[in-house]
């Protein structure tokens, strides 16, 4: 066996790999019978459920040099709740498909496992099951649930000319995080809580290892009427373009709204320039792209009446428009181009 302090997947069994992860993950409100059997139980009191599934592949989604085990969990956690969050429904438990290398130490499992468990806690989700396998590189496939609690599911398709569209969460901050990162103008250990005020520059890489999503909004937002919904994964204005196209509706985003995301931003913009210092116009630029294009923030873009009032956490960026189906900002094609997109186009 390896040093006892850490030990690796390879010197366990995989009943004692489970043994050391089932005691870490929350059990969940909805849930009938947990780990352990051939399949979990969790109650469906609406009838329906909502169900999503979504996967993080080393050295695509993450990388181990920046990102423990506990990042990476929260983070396939984040991505899977805030889809069902986007539906408008409240999630009840993920099950998780894990690949792991025999070299990978065990306490970076359990670490996973920790990270999953801290995004399910504040909504009550359980960490039902799943499975676990040997590979090449680590992967982790989550499928999540959620509950619609007697409500029509949002969907994108329902936006109309004249709808107000708002936006719950952070922007631009897990593309800039990302950029700091693999430029080498900030480490994992420069990471503070995405709430951070104080160091942006840390937040920004926060925001990256551990995005924050607006959970509790999606529901609100279906009791306040919301008319369509989608989580902001791929980036605003990619993501705004699906809605668009989905309600066959124009989308234009207003610049002014984003002004305090790009603020906030421009400290990681100007961190990226030689000697750590760049213009003040390219900062802005670059600040205002990652507003606009970065991906995996997993925000929550929605479209309400007119005359509805907002629900909390929201906050008006833009308006619904007659056809044809597209987005548009400040009423023009938008200056920049991107979003993430996972086959390159």
């Amino acid at each position: 066996m390896t040093d006892a302090t850490r030990p690796l997947v390879r010197d366990l069994s995989e009943e004692d790999l489970l043994a050391r992860i089932f005691p870490l993950l929350p059990a969940g409100s909805a849930t009938v019978l947990g780990p352990g059997d051939d399949a979990a139980v969790v109650a469906a009191p609406d009838g329906r459920f909502v169900v999503t599934t979504d996967v993080l592949v080393e050295d695509r989604h993450f990388r181990r040099r920046w990102s423990g085990g506990d990042d990476v969990g929260a983070r396939a956690a984040t991505a899977n709740l805030a889809d069902v969050a986007a539906m408008g429904a409240r999630p009840t438990s993920l099950v998780v498909s894990l690949v792991v290398p025999g070299d990978l130490p065990v306490d970076w499992v359990t670490g996973l496992a920790r990270g999953l468990a801290g995004a399910c806690a504040p909504v009550g989700a359980g960490v039902v099951g799943g499975d676990l396998s040997g590979g090449d590189a680590v992967v982790v496939a989550v499928t999540a649930h959620g509950d619609l609690e007697g409500r029509a599911a949002v969907t994108r398709a329902g936006a109309r000319p004249g709808d107000l569209l708002a936006y719950a969460g952070h922007r631009g901050l897990s593309a800039a995080g990302l950029a700091l990162l693999d430029a080498g103008a900030a480490t994992a250990a420069d990471a503070t809580t995405v709430d951070d005020a104080v160091d942006a520059v840390g937040a920004c890489v926060a925001g990256y290892l551990r995005p924050v999503a607006p959970l509790t909004a999606g529901p609100a937002a279906a009791r306040a009427g919301a008319t369509a919904m989608l989580d902001v994964s791929d980036g605003l204005l990619r993501d705004a373009g699906r809605l668009a196209r989905a309600s066959g509706v124009g989308v234009d985003v207003e610049a002014e709204a984003l002004a305090p995301d790009v603020e906030r931003l421009l400290p990681a913009a100007r961190a990226l320039g030689p000697g750590r210092h760049v213009h003040a116009d390219a900062a802005r630029e670059a600040a205002l792209g990652w507003a606009l294009t970065g991906g995996e923030d997993h925000g929550l873009l929605a479209a309400f009446p007119g005359d509805a009032a907002l629900p909390e956490g929201f906050r008006r960026i833009g308006r619904v428009l007659p056809g044809p189906a597209g987005v548009t900002v400040d009423g023009a094609e938008p200056g920049v181009r991107g979003g993430w997109d996972h086959f390159g186009g």
